[in-house]
C-alpha cells in the first residue's frame, strides 16, 4: 500500500508554496512561486487573486510531480495564508471585482482616523480584540465596495456594487476562503481569520451587526465560520479538476496561527515569534481572551472540532524581512545572505539607527503615518553600519513586542520559538537572543506555517490522533543564549525609542500636502 501524506498550501505575502509532510512532520514535497506586488500608488499594495489561484495550481502540481506523490495518497489538505489581505468576487463567475487589498496596504488611513475621532475605537477593540487599523479587513471590503468598478452583468446594465453584495451575488473573504472556494465551491473561513477582519465578534464568536452596519458590508457576502481543524470539512477537490483527486480540505489557520500551531504552543503561556516579511509575535493564552494595555491584539489562536476556542496575544510587526528586501533593492546588498557577513564586519552600527516604517508602525505603536528613518549617520557610516542596524531594528521591534507581551500577561518570556525564512541567518538570531535577554530556540523545520495547516488538517481527518504526537515531532536544530551584558543591550535599545520617536506622524497627508 502506498505511504500517505498531508498537504498544506501556503500562501504568503510575496508567493504561495506547496509543502507535503509524513507522519514524522518531515517534509516530503516542496516548491514555490513568487507573484507580482502591484504598488498603485503610495501606500497602496495589492495583489491579483487570480494570479494567486495560477500560482496555487502550479506549485501543488509541481511539488508532487518533483516527489512522485500521486494527489491519491494526500490525506487531506490544509491552508495557511497571508492574513487580512481582502478579495471582493462574483459569485457566479468566480472572477474578483478588483485585484485583492494586502495588509499592507494604508489607502484606508482616513477612514480610520474617522473611527478615532469618533470614539468608535473602544467598542472596536472590545469586540474583535483588534486595534482599529488599515491593517485589517473591515476599511478594505468597505473601499471595495465604494470604490472598485463594477462587473459588467451579461443581461442587464451594471448594478451597484453594494445592492449586488445585498443580493448575494458577491462574496467577501481573506485569501484563505478565496482558496477554499476555488478548491471547494464553498465559502468558508476559519475562526483565525475571521477574527483578523475587524468584523467579527471574539467574544460572541460571530459576525457583529454594529461592525457591518458601521462599514456597510452585507452579512449575505460573508463566509461561514468554521474550527481551524474542522473535522466535518471544508469540501473536497474536484476529482475532475487539476487535482484529479478528490481530497479533503480540513483545516486553515491565519499564517501566524497556523506557525503558533506548527511549533506546537498549545499550552497557555507558549509563545513564537515568526520572521517573514513583518514579525508575529504569539503567545497562546488559553480559553481566555486576554485584554491588552500595551498596544497588543487579542486574537484567535486557533480552534479544534468541538472544542473551545484557544485565544492569543499578538505582537504585529509590520517591516521586518521587509527591510532586508529594502536592501537589496536600494544595492546595498545583493542577497539575503549578505547580510550577516556586513552587519558582523563591524563592531557596531557606531550610532545609527534605522526604523523600518514603510507602511506604518504596528504594535506596540499603532502609528499610520510613521514612516522609514535613519538617524545618527556620520560621514564615516558605510554600508556595513546600515545593514547591522536594520538586523537590530527587528531585534528592537520585537523586544518592543516581548516588553509588552509580558506586562500584558503577567508571564515572564524565558524562551522563545522562532520560525520563517529570517531565522537561518545566525547573526540575527544571536542578536535577538542578546537584545531581549531571553533563549532563542529554532526548529528543525522552520516552515512552520505550512506544517501548522497541515497538523490541524490532518487531526481533523485522523491522521495524526493527538496533539502529544505533533509535540513529539517538535525538534530544535539550534539554540541561542544571550552572550551580550543586559547592561548593554538595555544600553542599546534606550536610544531605540529615540529613533522610533523621529519616525512617527511623518506622513502627514498622503497626497502630499500638509
Amino acid at each position: 500500500m502506498a505511504d500517505t501524506y498531508v498537504g498544506a498550501i501556503d500562501q504568503g505575502t510575496t508567493g504561495t508554496r506547496f509543502m507535503v509532510f509524513d507522519h514524522g512532520g518531515n517534509v516530503v514535497a516542496n516548491a514555490y512561486e513568487q507573484h507580482e506586488q502591484i504598488y498603485p500608488e503610495p501606500g497602496w499594495v495589492e495583489h491579483d487573486p487570480i494570479e494567486i489561484w495560477e500560482n496555487t495550481q502550479s506549485v501543488v502540481r509541481t511539488a508532487l510531480d518533483e516527489a512522485d506523490v500521486d494527489a491519491s495518497q494526500l490525506e487531506a489538505l490544509g491552508i495557511t495564508n497571508q492574513r487580512e489581505t481582502t478579495v471582493v468576487w462574483d459569485k457566479e463567475s468566480g472572477k474578483p471585482v478588483h485585484n485583492a487589498l494586502v495588509w499592507q496596504d494604508r489607502r484606508t488611513t482616513d477612514r480610520v482616523e474617522e473611527l478615532e475621532e469618533a470614539g468608535k475605537v473602544e467598542t472596536i477593540r472590545e469586540m474583535t480584540g483588534l486595534e482599529a487599523d488599515a491593517y485589517f479587513s473591515a476599511t478594505k471590503t468597505e473601499w471595495l465596495l465604494d470604490n472598485a468598478e463594477p462587473l459588467k452583468l451579461q443581461a442587464s446594465r451594471s448594478r451597484d456594487l453594494r445592492e449586488r453584495a445585498r443580493d448575494g451575488e458577491l462574496l467577501m473573504g481573506t485569501i484563505d476562503a478565496w482558496l477554499i472556494y476555488n478548491l471547494t465551491g464553498n465559502h468558508i473561513t476559519d475562526v483565525t481569520n475571521a477574527s483578523r477582519t475587524m468584523l467579527y465578534n471574539i467574544r460572541e464568536m460571530e459576525w457583529d451587526d454594529y461592525l457591518l452596519d458601521e462599514f456597510g458590508v452585507p452579512e449575505e457576502m460573508l463566509p461561514e465560520v468554521r474550527p481551524s481543524s474542522d473535522e466535518a470539512l471544508y469540501g473536497h477537490t474536484d476529482p475532475d479538476g487539476f487535482l484529479g483527486a478528490e481530497v479533503p480540505v480540513a483545516g486553515a489557520l491565519g499564517d501566524q496561527q497556523a506557525a503558533l500551531f506548527g511549533q506546537t504552543c498549545f499550552d497557555e503561556g507558549d509563545a513564537k515569534n515568526t520572521y517573514g516579511t513583518g514579525s508575529f509575535y504569539l503567545m497562546n493564552t488559553g480559553n481566555e481572551a486576554v485584554d491588552s494595555d500595551h498596544g497588543l491584539l487579542t486574537t484567535v489562536g486557533f480552534q479544534r472540532s468541538g472544542e473551545p476556542v484557544q485565544y492569543a496575544l499578538e505582537g504585529s510587526i509590520f517591516v521586518t524581512g521587509a527591510a532586508i528586501e529594502w536592501l537589496e533593492d536600494v544595492d546595498l546588498i545583493n542577497n539575503a545572505a549578505q547580510t550577516a557577513d556586513l552587519a558582523s564586519a563591524v563592531d557596531s552600527t557606531d550610532g545609527v539607527y534605522m526604523v523600518p516604517a514603510f507602511t506604518g508602525l504596528g504594535a506596540p505603536h499603532w502609528d499610520g503615518r510613521a514612516r522609514g528613518t535613519i538617524v545618527g549617520m556620520t560621514r564615516g557610516t558605510g554600508k556595513e553600519h546600515i545593514v547591522r542596524a536594520a538586523l537590530e531594528s527587528i531585534a528592537y521591534q520585537t523586544r518592543d513586542v516581548a516588553e509588552a507581551m509580558e506586562a500584558d500577561s503577567g508571564i515572564e518570556t524565558t524562551s522563545l520559538r522562532v520560525d520563517g525564512g529570517a531565522v537561518k541567518n545566525n547573526f540575527l538570531c544571536q542578536l535577538q537572543a542578546d537584545i531581549i535577554q531571553t533563549d532563542i530556540d529554532r526548529p528543525v523545520v522552520d516552515e512552520t506555517t505550512a506544517l501548522g495547516s497541515a497538523y490541524a488538517a490532518g487531526l481533523a481527518v485522523g491522521y495524526w490522533d493527538t496533539l502529544d504526537e505533533l509535540r513529539s515531532n517538535w525538534q530544535v536544530d539550534r539554540s541561542f543564549e544571550p552572550e551580550m551584558e543586559s547592561k548593554e543591550a538595555d544600553r542599546m535599545y534606550g536610544r531605540w525609542d529615540d529613533a522610533v520617536e523621529r519616525s512617527l506622524d511623518w506622513a502627514q497627508d498622503e497626497d502630499g500636502e500638509e
